[in-house]
C-alpha cells in the first residue's frame, strides 16, 4: 500500500498509514532502504515524518517514498522490554481506583498484564508512549493541574496509555508506579526503547527498587 503524503515544511514530508502496524513497517522499509538524503525519522501512531537534506525535492522524496513496498515486508523481530516496577508509591492509585472502581491489587493486575507496544516517542527526550491499557483501566483523565516535577522513572497513565517518566520534568498523567532503571542517558546517547518495542511491567517491592536504583535497561 502507499501512504498518503503530505508537505511538512519544506524539508520533511508527513506519512499517512491506516494503522500502527503498517506504521513500524513503513518506517523500518524508510531506514532499510539507505536513503543518501535521510536527516530524521520520527514515527508516531499512524504517522510518520521524513525529514531530508536539502539535496532534495518535495517532489522527489515522495516519488522515491512511494516505491517503497510495505505490505509484503517482514517487520522485525519485536524487542521486549522487562521493566522491574514498584506500585508501593500510592501518589494517584486512589485517584485511579476511584475513577475505575477497582482495589488497588485489581489496578496493579490489570497493568502488569502487558505486553504494550512502543507507538510513539515523545514529549520529553526517550518517553515511550504505550498502548493500549486494558479496558478495565482505560479513560482515566490527567490531573487537573500538572505536577511541577515528576520523578525520573515514574510510570504514569491516561485515556487508553501509559507510560514512563526518563527524567525529572513536569507531567499531568495518573503516576501508579516507578521503575529504578535509567532509561535515558544524554550524555551517554543512551535511548534503549525505540518505536515499534515492546514493553511489559513487572511488580517489585521498595527493597528491590532500592537494590535496583539507578542501573540501566
Amino acid at each position: 500500500m502507499t501512504p498518503n503524503f503530505q508537505p511538512l515544511g519544506d524539508r520533511a514530508i508527513l506519512a499517512s498509514l491506516p494503522d500502527e502496524a503498517v506504521t513500524v513497517a513503513f518506517a523500518e522499509a524508510v531506514r532499510d532502504a539507505g536513503f543518501p538524503w535521510l536527516v530524521d525519522l520520527v514515527p508516531a501512531y499512524l504517522t510518520v515524518g521524513v525529514f531530508f537534506d536539502a539535496s532534495m525535492t518535495l517532489a522527489t522524496v515522495r516519488t522515491e517514498l512511494g516505491r517503497l513496498v510495505v505490505g509484503s515486508r517482514t517487520v522485525r523481530p519485536t524487542t521486549l522490554h522487562r521493566i522491574p516496577c514498584c506500585y508501593d508509591f500510592d501518589l494517584d492509585l486512589p485517584r485511579v481506583s476511584e475513577h475505575t472502581a477497582m482495589s488497588f491489587e485489581e489496578i496493579i493486575c490489570q497493568h502488569t498484564g502487558g505486553p504494550y507496544t512502543v507507538y510513539a516517542i515523545g514529549f520529553v527526550p526517550g518517553f515511550p508512549y504505550l498502548g493500549y491499557l486494558p479496558e478495565a483501566l482505560t479513560g482515566v483523565p490527567r490531573l487537573p493541574s500538572p505536577r511541577l516535577r515528576v520523578e525520573p522513572g515514574s510510570v504514569g497513565l491516561t485515556a487508553r496509555q501509559t507510560g514512563i517518566y526518563p527524567l525529572p520534568r513536569p507531567g499531568g498523567w495518573n503516576l501508579i508506579g516507578r521503575t529504578p532503571l535509567e532509561l535515558v542517558n544524554l550524555a551517554d546517547g543512551y535511548f534503549p526503547i525505540a518505536v515499534g518495542d515492546q514493553v511489559s511491567f513487572e511488580r517489585i517491592d521498595r527493597k528491590e527498587f532500592q537494590r535496583l536504583e539507578g542501573e540501566r535497561l
